[in-house]
């Protein structure tokens, strides 16, 4: 897998934004290639055992949904969570082949970015967020760069105690 450069093709706010969301969605998948389908599955940290490749790469998928399609398009909430079960999407990656989760996460990705070039970054979300404000296009893209990039450290513990792979 090639992943992408981290340095903009151009220096505007939107080409960098976009820029490292994409190094960061990449980051996330090389971090997942070569794994088998059972060591995607595997929760070596006791504490936590939803963390898995699998898992992981499954909410990053969803979060990007929920908020580029549920909060920013104001589009009903289809996502796989439930008031009884808020972490579904982590629970039930580990029932599906990483080949695909990695091909759902790509085809969101793709969407997600054309959803981004036709609208302002000052564009509001249609849905307030949990505190009644309707954030801008730019705070979501800021906010998915963030949360990529701290489940990317998650995936660093993870790769190396289950097969040893640092430095991805």
């Amino acid at each position: 897998m090639t992943r992408t450069d981290d340095m903009p093709a151009a220096w505007d706010e939107r080409a960098q934004l976009t820029t490292f969301l994409d190094y960061a969605r990449d980051t996330a998948r090389a971090k997942c290639a070569g794994l088998s389908d059972a060591d995607a599955r595997r929760a070596p940290l006791p504490g936590s055992p939803l963390m898995t490749p699998s898992g992981l790469l499954s909410h990053l998928r969803w979060v990007e949904y929920y908020w580029f399609r549920v909060v920013f398009l104001g589009e009903e909430d289809e996502g796989p969570w439930t008031d009884e079960d808020p972490d579904r999407e982590m629970r039930i990656a580990v029932g599906l082949p990483l080949a695909q989760l990695l091909a759902e996460y790509a085809e969101h990705a793709d969407a997600h970015r054309a959803l981004v070039a036709g609208h302002d970054l000052d564009a509001r979300a249609s849905r307030p967020s949990r505190d009644g404000r309707h954030v801008d296009l730019r705070w979501i893209l800021l906010h998915l760069i963030e949360e990529t990039a701290r489940h990317n450290g998650h995936l660093d513990v993870l790769r190396e105690l289950i097969d040893g792979t640092t430095g991805v």
